[in-house]
C-alpha cells in the first residue's frame, strides 16, 4: 500500500486513540485483496496480518470477524516475552476508548426512559462541578465531542514519565474541574475534538440520575443481560484479573537506548468511563452484534449513534467523524461503524457493517499502543476485513 493510503487510513482509522509520542517508524502495510461491497471474507490476508507476530510493533494479536459474509477467528503472538508461550485467545484485555460506546449506550437508554434528557445542560445536573462558563454544554454534545471542553491537565509529557505516575489514583470530579478551569476550546455545537473528558462528565451525569454507581450501571444495564462474563470495569484496580496476556511498549532509557517494558500493570483511573474497561474479544463480539441489532439501546434513539453531527474537526477542519458512541468511514465500498481504543500495551477495536453483516472484534498487544500512526498489525486486521478506503 502506498504510504499516503496508510497515512489516511491511519488519521480515519484511529477513532479514540490519544494522540501520543510515535516510537516506530512508518511501515507500508501490504495491499490487501480488491475489496467491493460484496466481496467475500479473505481469510488469506487475515492470517497474514498477524502472521509475523510477535513483530516490532506487537507481541500478540486476538481477532473475531463474524456476520452472514463469513467467520474466522485467529491468534497469534505470545502471553509474554518471558515464556515465549503461546497467546491466550480468550484472554482479558485493556478495551480502552471502546469503553464509551458503552458508556454512551448507557445514557441512551436513560434517555429513552425519561430519566436523562440529551438536549438538557450538563450543568443542569451537575451545577456544582460544571462553571457557568460551560453552562450551555449539552449531554449530546459531551456525546458526540462538540462540546468545547478542553482535556484535562496530567503530570507527564513522555510515556516515560506516564510510566512513573502510573499508579496515580485520579478523582473524576479533580479531571472536570482541571479542564472547566480553562477557555473553552470553542463555542459548544460548532466544531467537534476527540477528548475522554466528555465522557467522564458524562459518567458523572449517569451517577447523578440514577443515585447508583457508574460501574454499577453498566453492569447492570449491559454485562449482566448480554452475559458478558469477562468484561468488567477495573475500579482502581491496575491489574487485570484472569487469564490475559501481558503487554509491553517501546520505552527510551536514560542512555538513550530503547526498549519493551511490560505496561500491564498500570492504574485505570485516568480513563474511567472514557476508557477503562477490560474485556475479552468473545465478549466484545457480542456486545457489537446485539449493539448493531437493536438490541442494546432500542428504538429511534439507537440513530444517534449513526448520526455524525455536521460540524468541522477543529484540527483538521475535516467533516465530524464521530457520534454518539462510535465513528463511521467508508472501507470496500461502504460504510464501517465502529469503536477504536487504547490503552499502554493494548490496542482494540470494534467495528461492523449498518446491518451486521461483517463484525470485527481485535486486540493488539501494540508495542506503540498510543502513537501517533495507526499501529501496523490493527491495520491489517481492519484492511483485510473489510478492504481499501473509498470515496
Amino acid at each position: 500500500m502506498r504510504n499516503t493510503t496508510r497515512t489516511l487510513l491511519a488519521a480515519a482509522l484511529v477513532l479514540g486513540v490519544a494522540a501520543g509520542p510515535s516510537v516506530l517508524p512508518a511501515l507500508a502495510a501490504p495491499a490487501p485483496a480488491a475489496a467491493t461491497a460484496t466481496a467475500p471474507l479473505d481469510t488469506a490476508a487475515l492470517e497474514r496480518a498477524i502472521a509475523a507476530l510477535p513483530s516490532g510493533d506487537a507481541t500478540a494479536a486476538l481477532v473475531r470477524v463474524g456476520g452472514t459474509e463469513g467467520v474466522w477467528q485467529g491468534s497469534a503472538g505470545v502471553h509474554d516475552l518471558r515464556t515465549n508461550r503461546p497467546a491466550d485467545p480468550g484472554g482479558r484485555f485493556r478495551a480502552g476508548s471502546v469503553t464509551k460506546v458503552f458508556t454512551a449506550a448507557v445514557a441512551l437508554q436513560l434517555a429513552g426512559e425519561g430519566r436523562l434528557d440529551l438536549d438538557r445542560t450538563a450543568r443542569s445536573y451537575l451545577p456544582e462541578l460544571i462553571p457557568a462558563a460551560y453552562g450551555e454544554v449539552t449531554v449530546r454534545q459531551l456525546l458526540n465531542h462538540t462540546h468545547g471542553i478542553p482535556a484535562a491537565e496530567l503530570p507527564g509529557e513522555t510515556v516515560e514519565e506516564w510510566y512513573a505516575n502510573r499508579f496515580t489514583r485520579h478523582d473524576p470530579r479533580d479531571l472536570v474541574r482541571s479542564a472547566t478551569a480553562q477557555p473553552r476550546e470553542f463555542a459548544p455545537g460548532e466544531k467537534q475534538h476527540y477528548l475522554n473528558i466528555g465522557y467522564t462528565i458524562a459518567g458523572l451525569v449517569i451517577e447523578r440520575v440514577t443515585g447508583d454507581s457508574y460501574e454499577h450501571q453498566v453492569s447492570a444495564r449491559i454485562l449482566g443481560p448480554l452475559g458478558l462474563r469477562d468484561t468488567y470495569l477495573p475500579g482502581r484496580s491496575p491489574r487485570i484479573e484472569g487469564r490475559h496476556n501481558h503487554g509491553y511498549q517501546v520505552m527510551t532509557r536514560a542512555d538513550g537506548s530503547t526498549e519493551l517494558r511490560d505496561v500491564t500493570a498500570w492504574g485505570p483511573t485516568e480513563g474511567w468511563a472514557a476508557g477503562d474497561l477490560i474485556s475479552t474479544t468473545a465478549d466484545l463480539e457480542r456486545f457489537t452484534k446485539a449493539l448493531f441489532a437493536g438490541r442494546v439501546v432500542r428504538g429511534p434513539l439507537l440513530e444517534e449513534m449513526f448520526t455524525l453531527p455536521k460540524v468541522a474537526d477543529v484540527k483538521s477542519g475535516a467533516p465530524a467523524a464521530y457520534s454518539v458512541g462510535l465513528s463511521m468511514m467508508r472501507l470496500g465500498g461502504r460504510e464501517v461503524w465502529g469503536k477504536t481504543g487504547s490503552r499502554w500495551g493494548y490496542t482494540t477495536a470494534i467495528a461492523s457493517t449498518r446491518d451486521g453483516a461483517r463484525t470485527l472484534v481485535y486486540s493488539v498487544n501494540a508495542t506503540d499502543a498510543k502513537g501517533q500512526d495507526m499501529n501496523r498489525t490493527a491495520l491489517n486486521l481492519m484492511l483485510a476485513t473489510y478492504g481499501p478506503p473509498s470515496k
